[in-house]
């Protein structure tokens, strides 16, 4: 589905009509709202629903609208839920929490602070703890609703309208798939390769203490 989501979606738009727009708001608020569910498509699905709506199949106004409400009340309740189950979290290894994500997530909040909220929209899988680790933290309310709608106005409308005049060129819709993969590598990448910055310098240290 995240590689052909260009298939699925048109598909959809053809199977349920008016009716996609509910199924999008459902996934975007399922990926940025419930933490044991960052694997959804995110990015791309945006992207290419704007690009769908410069062909008439929905309404592009409409579409950001909706959109943007599923990203703020996702994150909302996102860290609606890290705030009640509070720091907590990180001493239970409960199975449908990633514990490794998780903690990436903290410590890139730690060190960028609100910021990351804004940041973390583009960047799969952190998108979807950033909010919960918000909640963790117990960051005000008054001040990750303002990083939040920052963050979800940035990434609603960059990718619908980027999209929508962008994505039915041919070069964007012939390497589509490739695109999507370099997207997510651009993403990742960085994430592993500062992972395993951080563990090579532990065991370098570790050798020089001992």
């Amino acid at each position: 589905m995240i590689l052909h989501v260009d298939k699925f979606l048109g598909q959809f738009v053809q199977d349920y009509g008016v009716w996609v727009y509910g199924i999008l708001f459902a996934i975007v608020f399922a990926e940025t709202g419930l933490v044991v569910l960052p694997f959804l498509p995110g990015d791309s699905l945006l992207f290419i629903a704007g690009a769908m709506c410069a062909t008439g199949a929905m309404n592009e106004w409409a579409l950001a609208g909706l959109l943007l409400t599923a990203a703020v009340t996702g994150n909302t309740v996102n860290y609606l839920v890290g705030s009640w189950i509070g720091p907590k979290v990180f001493d239970h290894h409960w199975r449908f929490l990633d514990q490794q994500a998780l903690r990436r997530t903290h410590d890139f909040y730690e060190r960028h602070g609100g910021k990351t909220l804004v940041m973390a929209r583009f960047i799969p899988i952190v998108r979807t703890f950033a909010p919960f680790v918000a909640g963790v933290s117990q960051m005000t309310f008054a001040r990750f609703q303002m990083f939040n709608l920052i963050g979800a106005l940035v990434w609603v409308f960059g990718l619908v309208f980027g999209g929508y005049y962008f994505g039915n060129l041919p070069f964007i819709k012939q390497y589509l798939n490739l695109i999507v993969l370099a997207g997510i590598g651009a993403a990742v990448v960085p994430l592993v390769l500062g992972g395993l910055w951080k563990l090579v310098r532990g065991k370098t240290r570790g050798s020089r203490a001992s």
